[in-house]
């Protein structure tokens, strides 16, 4: 009997949820992975368990002493290599995969970050719709991974919580849309974070700036002075690059800063 081996296409796809769906809900019994099952006819069994093969090649996983399957074939590996070589490009693309399988697809999240530059003006509706598909794939992705808390404050409300970059997306475009580029902050965190008022170091620990620790505010130094020096909580999968945090220390952190 012929094994029904799963196209690249397919495996594209089971990357793609993979990257959106918290840790703890890879199993059969997940709405979205039995929906997805439908459209590529395979098993929500077959597709949880492809998901739980692609945990096998997370670091943030493996480090962790986790191993996922741990039997991710080639082609698994290819797919892995292809969405962190251009995030955006697959991100566009297997959107476009999944609503040509399901016509009935939800109509695109409409979250509150705004990924889209400022001056971001006169393109067309297409571009703008990718720019939605992409704004909506980082959210999920960066959420899920902090399993929907701030990882400084540990606040759950998605209403208030933000993916927010490490590295600008106006400062490095390979990775807009890296997993890996972003942290699941409250709206105040990152605001914070992306005014240069904190950071974080490469052992993952919170810095809080000199000017926000001579304001008198009680506010501020209730939410943000206090968390001076402790360890911010560390995503399932997609863990901060420490290369990332260590370019927000040098170029955006305030104490860093040339007066």
């Amino acid at each position: 009997m012929a094994i029904n081996r799963w196209t690249k296409d397919q495996l594209k796809l089971a990357f793609h949820l993979y990257c959106q769906l918290p840790f703890g809900k890879l199993h059969s019994r997940n709405p979205e992975i039995k929906r997805l099952a439908h459209l590529i006819g395979r098993t929500p069994d077959a597709v949880a368990m492809k998901l739980v093969n692609f945990a096998s090649l997370d670091p943030a996983i493996t480090s962790t002493g986790r191993s996922g399957l741990g039997n991710a074939g080639a082609l698994d590996k290819e797919v892995w290599a292809e969405f962190h070589a251009n995030w955006e490009k697959l991100a566009v693309e297997c959107e476009s995969l999944r609503r040509k399988l399901d016509a009935n697809a939800p109509a695109i999240d409409e979250a509150d970050e705004q990924l889209v530059p400022e001056d971001y003006t006169g393109e067309t509706k297409k571009v703008i719709a990718e720019q939605r598909i992409k704004q909506t794939f980082f959210r999920r992705a960066v959420l899920s991974s902090y399993r929907g808390r701030c990882c400084m404050s540990g606040l759950s409300e998605p209403r208030l919580l933000v993916a927010s970059h490490i590295v600008p997306w106006s400062k490095d475009k390979a990775n807009r849309l890296n997993p890996s580029n972003g942290l699941c902050l409250s709206a105040i965190h990152d605001k914070a974070f992306d005014k240069g008022l904190i950071t974080i170091t490469e052992d993952f620990k919170i810095i809080v700036s000199r000017e926000l620790k001579r304001l008198a505010d009680p506010f501020v130094k209730k939410i943000l002075v206090a968390l001076d020096g402790k360890p911010i909580e560390l995503p399932d999968r997609f863990a901060p690059s420490a290369e990332f945090l260590s370019r927000h220390r040098a170029d955006l952190f305030v104490d860093n800063q040339k007066k």
